[in-house]
């Protein structure tokens, strides 16, 4: 279980058991001080370590799907660890661009699981931003772990041609057989943004 993780089901259990000694408390209201005073105590420690656990999701890459198109602000690729049983991952930061090229969102960093072909190509669009090239990008559905497919970003990508994109179990890097790993991120030039027509005179 990685750290994300980790921190999702204490929040949920906290949250639940919070829930619960409240529950208690409102169904059996004749119960002595000390057990509802006990009660109080406890609650409040969930509370606290609610706090301290939302305060730890602060920072964390996104597994949800890439937006189907974006501007790439920066790339960092970590490397599978055989021994030590890390999967690897590649991070992008990312701003979502809207129709029209220009963007349309905060930045957001995203984790996609480690793919060779991803890695070199992330790799060469992070070169091309150090060398003063913004870059943008198409994406199909990475990082829901389900591998399938999103139709409007795959008929956005290629329209006339039916592709397997990758999706992957960000915590495992695991791939499903058959799928095309890395084929579903293109990262090209950033393209200007379009100008609204100018009134004819």
């Amino acid at each position: 279980m990685s750290n994300l993780q980790t921190v999702i089901v204490t929040l949920s259990l906290s949250y639940a058991l919070i829930g619960a000694l409240l529950l208690l408390v409102l169904v059996y209201a004749r119960l002595p001080w000390p057990v509802k005073a006990a009660a109080v105590i406890i609650t409040s420690a969930f509370y606290v370590a609610s706090f301290v656990g939302s305060r730890g999701l602060l920072g964390w890459a996104s597994v949800d799907r890439l937006p189907p198109r974006f501007k790439l602000l920066q790339a960092r690729i970590v490397d599978p660890h055989t021994l030590e049983g890390d999967p690897g991952a590649v991070y992008l930061w990312v701003e979502t661009l809207d129709a029209d090229n220009r963007p349309s969102g905060v930045p957001r960093a995203f984790r996609i699981p480690y793919n060779d072909a991803l890695a070199e190509k992330a790799q060469k669009a992070s070169d091309q931003i150090a060398a003063g090239h913004p870059q943008g990008g198409r994406a199909g559905d990475f990082g829901t772990g389900e591998g399938g497919i999103i139709d409007a970003a795959r008929e956005y990508i290629l329209p006339k041609t039916i592709i397997e994109t990758a999706g992957g179990d960000p915590s495992t890097g695991e791939f499903k057989a058959g799928q095309a790993a890395g084929d579903g991120v293109a990262f090209t030039p950033l393209l200007p943004p379009r100008m609204p027509p100018k009134d004819e005179q």
